[in-house]
């Protein structure tokens, strides 16, 4: 077999992998060392290339942003700050029509630009939205769709594991990539907001809810001592990376320390919590030093195959336009995210599609934001949308079925879908605080 052969058999032969169970950097470096084996008939340099892709890997000085966001995450949610910006969001909106679905995208965003997880956010939101808009007369299927739609955030909005594991994947600044993140992340809790509007005037009965009238509204000081703490510690985390004070590591560790003082001075932080948070940020941070470690492997594999090269000598025989290109791509990702997660995606697609768009001249950066919001429309789509099956294992409610919450989501998968076409045909919104 050729090079060319191997090489999209491999690609096939992952996906088959992962799509079967086997844990993801398993796939990616099992048939990436054993494809290199057979292309050029020599284990050692498998072996070596496998050590070169360790070492371009972990030894990496920014790789340090994932341990360090990934704690300052974890105690920003054992400090229960997220149920707070909830709350006070929740009484800004109870009154409008779809309000508390409004308010629980607002909490949503600004709980992501602390936390960067999807999967907390929709853990969380699922304890303290849902069961409170079922008891307004909320659609249980808007309830939970809200939820769904806005957990997303937490993979755009900065800080994001999905932006971090792609910058080390195309060779990128993790700080350049958080920036680009921000205003597509408030560009797309905006358009939910506008989207529930628009349901809650023109299909009143799929949102549902009733209007409340004997609101308690909070005192200027308890509004304060729920918000400023968040407020503040994205003022650090972020003001340091924009003004340039901070590098993306320097903002991590000096977010982790905040959060801890936040914690500790609210006394939500006990010393069992505080040695989970640590646990959990080992396990976190071991499995995508072997994502990383496997995609690096996986690319050089591409590279020796000539697989990228051949798409884009494809592509450029047919005189594919721009759009032509980004359709394609937008078409694949979306296809990929009905059956792998978002990290399967990143690491399987970015390295084939990374020489086209350096040859197109396209920015690295702005095309990390157009893959990570295409990505995570698949984690609201069957049948693996992975913040779809944490609500329903998170939500203790027998009548809300996991075709509820999918459909739910429906909505909001289509929303991120045109948010996506226009950062696609206006990159300067993408690369504008650069």
């Amino acid at each position: 077999m050729t090079p060319i052969e191997i090489g999209i058999i491999s690609v096939i032969a992952i996906v088959f992998l992962i799509y079967s169970g086997v844990y993801i950097p398993i796939a990616l470096g099992m048939v990436s060392l054993v494809s290199i084996w057979l292309m050029r008939d020599n284990f050692t340099l498998s072996l070596n290339l496998l050590k070169i892709a360790v070492q371009d890997s972990a030894m990496v000085y920014s790789f340090a942003t994932i341990p360090l966001f990934t704690f300052m995450g974890l105690i920003v949610s054992k400090a229960g700050l997220g149920r707070d910006i909830y709350e006070v969001m929740t009484m800004r909106f109870r009154k409008v029509k779809g309000g508390i679905g409004m308010a629980t995208v607002g909490a949503n965003a600004v709980f992501a630009a602390v936390t960067g997880s999807s999967i907390a956010s929709a853990s969380v939101f699922t304890k303290v939205s849902v069961p409170q808009m079922i008891n307004q007369d909320y659609n249980p299927r808007f309830a939970v769709g809200v939820v769904a739609g806005s957990s997303v955030l937490g993979m755009i909005i900065p800080p994001s594991a999905m932006l971090i594991i792609y910058s080390f994947v195309a060779e990128q600044s993790v700080g350049d990539m958080f920036l680009a993140g921000v205003i597509p992340g408030i560009m797309l809790a905006i358009a939910y907001v506008g989207a529930i509007w628009f349901m809650g005037r023109f299909t009143p009965d799929f949102v549902g809810g009733r209007v409340v009238e004997d609101t308690e509204w909070m005192t200027g000081r308890e509004i304060a001592s729920k918000t400023l703490p968040t407020i503040g510690l994205i003022t650090i985390v972020l003001g340091g990376i924009y003004t340039g004070w901070m590098t993306a590591v320097e903002a991590g560790a000096t977010g982790s320390l905040v959060a801890l003082i936040i914690a500790l001075a609210r006394r939500s932080m006990t010393l069992k919590g505080f040695w989970d948070a640590l646990l959990e940020t080992g396990h976190i941070t071991a499995a995508i030093l072997f994502l990383i470690t496997a995609a690096s492997i996986y690319s050089r594999m591409l590279g020796l195959a000539g697989l990228p090269n051949q798409l884009q000598d494809m592509l450029a025989g047919n005189s594919a336009t721009f759009w032509t290109i980004m359709l394609l791509y937008v078409l694949l990702m979306i296809f990929l995210g009905t059956i792998l997660d978002t990290a399967s995606i990143i690491l399987i697609v970015v390295p084939l599609f990374l020489p086209l768009v350096e040859a197109l001249d396209m920015s690295l950066i702005w095309f990390g934001i157009i893959t990570v919001v295409g990505a995570e429309i698949g984690l609201l789509t069957p049948p693996l949308g992975i913040s779809c099956f944490v609500i329903k294992s998170t939500l203790d409610d027998d009548r809300i079925s996991l075709k509820d919450v999918f459909m739910g989501a429906l909505p909001f998968a289509f929303v991120m879908l045109i948010v996506l076409f226009i950062l696609i045909e206006f990159p300067i919104l993408s690369l504008a605080l650069l």
